[in-house]
């Protein structure tokens, strides 16, 4: 990627500096005309013409108007040029980010899908061809819904994402309990992950106007994200609190925490920090893009700050529902 923008950036500066070159050659050249035609025409003036000095006034204002003639189209030029010159290195520049990206997301899909199916298959090939205990089998299966729902999780991500770019997704909105959705969702999270620690601090009456799937997944993605980045000994903390006219919910969690360049990114489609072949996390990049978009349906806003000592915090406010 950076060999190509590399590449790119040369041929840019090259193209550039001929471009400017030729208006320069080309302004210098239609100066000398301009200076031979204009002696020639005096030349042809006789002295003894008793209209000789209007006759040469006349030629060299002429003159000045070539020359403000030529400044002007060669500046216009020079103005279209630079313009052109910065639409197609961005265009340029962004094409080969988003073919980057979409290079990251194809390998991270390819791995995301592939683990959950070769988990279910083995646990499912096991339970076919072996005798087990009731309780290895109830692990098995229970194992196998565990990266079924990963594999639903996944594709519901992929579906939805398409369906918000394309405008395409129809939300009900219905008065819903944000709290009551984010207590379900932390109880889920808490059974699938009994060794990880998520303390949760809920306000009542936190009444909104919006879709239950959507915020569901909003809730979930940002749980799944703050368990992905964080040390397994840390603590998860989810807070859903309320003034007069909005809903406050963060996420909190310890780990890494995201640098400041990088704190608007994170919620750009495909967006992943480091490279695809170093990075210990799962994930394909459309979490957080699609906690950005499901806010945004519902009204609401969205950022991520630092957390203290380490780690970070996505809060969300959204509007409370007849407020």
């Amino acid at each position: 990627m950076k060999k190509k923008l590399r590449l790119v950036t040369f041929v840019y500066w090259i193209l550039l500096t001929y471009m400017l070159a030729a208006l320069i050659w080309w302004f210098i050249s239609l100066q000398q005309q301009n200076n031979i035609m204009t002696a020639l025409r005096m030349g042809e003036v006789s002295k003894q013409d008793p209209q000789y000095g209007l006759k040469i006034n006349q030629i060299l204002l002429a003159k000045k108007r070539k020359v403000a003639q030529y400044v002007g189209e060669g500046f216009t030029f020079l103005v279209l040029i630079v313009i052109g010159a910065v639409f197609v290195f961005r265009a340029a520049r962004k094409q080969l980010l988003i073919s980057q990206q979409q290079q990251n997301f194809m390998m991270a899909i390819t791995h995301e899908l592939k683990t959950p199916i070769s988990v279910a298959l083995l646990n499912l090939e096991t339970l076919q061809k072996r005798k087990l205990e009731p309780a290895t089998e109830q692990k098995l299966i229970q194992n196998t819904i565990f990266e079924t729902n990963r594999l639903n999780s996944l594709c519901n991500n992929i579906l939805l994402a398409a369906q918000l770019d394309k405008g395409g997704y129809k939300k009900e909105q219905t008065q819903v309990d944000f709290s009551a959705i984010v207590l379900k969702c932390v109880q889920e999270f808490q059974t699938r992950f009994p060794k990880r620690m998520i303390e949760h601090n809920l306000a009542d009456n936190t009444l909104i106007m919006g879709e239950e799937l959507l915020l569901t997944m909003l809730v979930n993605n940002l749980l799944e994200n703050a368990i992905k980045y964080s040390p397994k000994d840390t603590i998860i903390e989810v807070v859903v609190d309320c003034t007069l006219q909005q809903i406050n919910f963060q996420v909190a969690d310890n780990g890494a925490g995201i640098p400041d360049v990088a704190k608007k990114q994170v919620f750009e489609k495909f967006y992943r920090m480091g490279d695809e072949n170093t990075r210990n996390t799962k994930g394909t990049g459309l979490g957080l893009y699609l906690c950005k978009k499901i806010v945004e349906q519902h009204s609401g806003t969205i950022h991520v700050a630092d957390n203290k000592p380490q780690g970070c915090v996505f809060m969300v406010q959204i509007k409370r529902a007849n407020a």
